[in-house]
């Protein structure tokens, strides 16, 4: 290799890596979305493994903690899971746009569970209208049913909350919530699925 050839591929690396370690900004599809690294499509995206979840009944029953496999799949496999809004925020980090979901209904009986892998993510009792045009929440319903994550796209640094059970990005939490937490859980319409509550 070309003293020339091994410059421009140090230059390269230092792009690559300012872009992905300074908040760079990628352009898909005409949005903009937090920088990742995108895998080939027939490549495992995710940690493998088990991860400790709070389970729940379709009734809203606390089944407890279980040890369960976590959710991998290709990117080719979450393209056929999943819509192709919920793939661009769910894996791609993206976030759909204010007003446009159909889950901002406080006071409905019901369980939010991720759209990807099913687990239970917010109790719809602890739903409250902000004003946003996002699904907000006071508090998940189990700590460890949800990830935070630093995030530092787009020129500011926030909170972003994942699903445990699939990796799969869900929105942010914000601490300009209403009581008891003052936390608002603000979450991408298409990252969940809502559940209404059965009888036991």
């Amino acid at each position: 290799m070309s003293r020339l050839d091994q410059t421009l591929a140090m230059d390269r690396r230092r792009f690559v890596r300012a872009a992905l370690v300074g908040g760079g900004l990628l352009v898909v599809g005409g949005g903009l979305l937090a920088p990742r690294l995108f895998a080939a499509a027939n490549t495992p995206v995710g940690r493998p493994g088990k991860v400790l979840l709070e389970v729940f009944a379709s009734d809203g029953r606390d089944l407890g903690p279980r040890e369960v496999p976590r959710l991998v799949l290709t990117d080719a496999q979450w393209r056929q899971r999943l819509s192709p809004a919920a793939f661009t925020i769910m894996r791609r980090a993206g976030t759909e746009r204010a007003f446009s979901g159909d889950h901002e209904n406080p006071g409905t009986k019901g369980l939010f569970r991720c759209a990807a892998c099913d687990t239970a993510l917010y109790d719809a009792a602890t739903e409250f209208d902000s004003g946003t045009g996002w699904p907000s929440f006071w508090q998940p319903i189990a700590e460890r049913n949800v990830i935070r994550i630093r995030d530092s796209s787009f020129g500011m640094v926030r909170t972003a909350i994942s699903c445990a059970g699939c990796d799969s990005h869900l929105g942010h939490v914000f601490d300009d919530g209403p009581r008891p937490t003052g936390l608002r859980y603000c979450m991408n319409s298409v990252a969940l699925r809502f559940v209404p509550r059965t009888t036991a």
